[in-house]
């Protein structure tokens, strides 16, 4: 298994710096912002090819949701977002993590009643996709399609929705990202849905329960891990979570430790 990380906020500054504590930590890949690889794309490249560390994917950092109820914010997130994958395809990277919205809308709390139909909604993703497909292939990366959790979006949920939407557009550059986070909250078996999606999943974020770092918390890792390993996962694994304890850049050590002791 091959781990990675986000940034986080007790890392050094400078890039050089961050990227010899990620790599001391026993980390192999760096998932980066995507507006902060836009902008410093040569640099991150030097000290990726230094230190050893590979840029293996991007989050976040663009306008807009590909999902968007408003369609000049959906126009702003495929225009940043190709931006993006073409920033992404000179690292070399596996690919640009994208859910369909975050924060926008969800129907568990009040109004609970969508401004879009759930028609509209695939028809403003399948759109953004179709685009988005494209530039990816042209840049050898993919769109990581991920499903959120029903609080924080109400369009794809689970593995098998974003995988339905792959199906339906036909889509030759576009896999999922299965975070353990979501996946604890809304698949009936998680392992039963790596299993079932193997083919579909090339990214994978990991946090425990309860967002924070795993081996603090209830999520079965070494159970979903020997899945992984039995439908021959070769993605990396990339640490998404908060970070909780008096000692952040200990408990994180503490924590990558425990998940290699899962493998």
């Amino acid at each position: 298994m091959r781990f990675g990380t986000q940034d986080k906020d007790f890392f050094p500054k400078d890039f050089t710096e961050k990227f010899k504590v990620i790599r001391d930590m026993g980390f192999e890949a760096f998932e980066v912002d995507g507006k902060t690889l836009v902008e410093n794309t040569d640099s991150l490249l030097e000290v990726s090819e230094k230190t050893g560390i590979k840029i293996v994917s991007a989050c976040g950092g663009y306008r807009g949701w590909i999902g968007d109820f408003i369609e000049e914010k959906r126009v702003f997130a495929i225009e940043d977002l190709k931006i993006i994958i073409k920033a992404l395809g000179k690292t070399k990277g596996v690919g640009v993590v994208v859910p369909a919205a975050w924060g926008m809308f969800t129907s568990r709390f009040p109004p609970m009643v969508s401004p879009r139909t759930a028609q509209g909604d695939r028809k403003a993703i399948l759109s953004s996709l179709a685009e988005l497909d494209v530039t990816a292939g042209e840049n050898g990366v993919f769109v990581l399609l991920e499903p959120l959790n029903r609080y924080q979006d109400h369009m794809l949920n689970t593995v098998a929705d974003a995988r339905s939407i792959i199906e339906e557009g036909s889509f030759k550059n576009v896999k999922i990202t299965a975070d353990f986070y979501h996946m604890n909250i809304e698949e009936d078996d998680v392992s039963k849905t790596i299993r079932n999606n193997n083919a579909f999943i090339r990214h994978i974020h990991v946090a425990d329960n309860h967002k924070y770092q795993p081996g603090t918390g209830s999520i079965d890792f070494k159970k979903h891990f020997a899945v992984l390993k039995e439908v021959g996962y070769e993605g990396y694994i990339v640490y998404e979570g908060r970070v909780r304890g008096d000692n952040p850049l200990a408990e994180y050590r503490k924590s990558i430790d425990f998940l290699r002791n899962c493998v």
